[in-house]
């Protein structure tokens, strides 16, 4: 939603943008060849360019290479950070992952938890925004190769996106 929306959802005065703080991002993934992943990212993106400038990036990257562990992004400084939280989906199944995040009053990003397979994890990771001077909200998702890029899969289903 935003500006240049795909949904039918304009907001040109930006009040479903602005109001929005807490966000919800629901999908079912099937992985083919897991183990040759380098990672999955799953992002919830929202972006207050002409309320403060603030834009909001909770990453969400379930690392598979590299230590079977959840890194959450940070937006000031440009790169991901280990949660200690361990990710292991299942290879050649479907997986059902949750994630809950919130855009404190105080103006901050917090990583609430994530739920992989009925597993929840209580993050409570708070970190400030970085800066924007689009206005939207998005999620999107992201498979990244291992070093050899062997080939694999990933289909998503049932994908589902709340914020209020």
């Amino acid at each position: 939603m935003g500006d240049f929306s795909t949904q039918g959802l304009p907001d040109a005065n930006h009040t479903l943008i602005n109001n929005a703080h807490n966000f919800a991002y629901d999908v079912y993934f099937y992985a083919n060849s897991l183990p040759s992943s380098q990672a999955l990212e799953f992002d919830i993106n929202q972006f207050l360019g002409s309320k403060n400038g603030k834009g909001y990036i909770w990453g969400h990257e379930c690392r598979i290479a590299g230590g079977h562990e959840w890194d959450t992004w940070d937006n000031v400084h440009q790169k991901w950070v280990p949660t200690g939280v361990p990710c292991y989906p299942k290879n050649n199944a479907w997986n059902h992952l949750v994630i809950q995040a919130q855009r404190t009053s105080g103006g901050n990003l917090l990583f609430k938890s994530i739920t992989l397979n009925g597993v929840t994890h209580t993050l409570n990771i708070t970190r400030p925004p970085g800066t924007t001077r689009w206005n939207g909200v998005t999620i999107n998702y992201q498979q990244d190769g291992n070093k050899m890029m062997t080939d694999y899969a990933i289909w998503l289903d049932k994908v589902n996106f709340t914020m209020w």
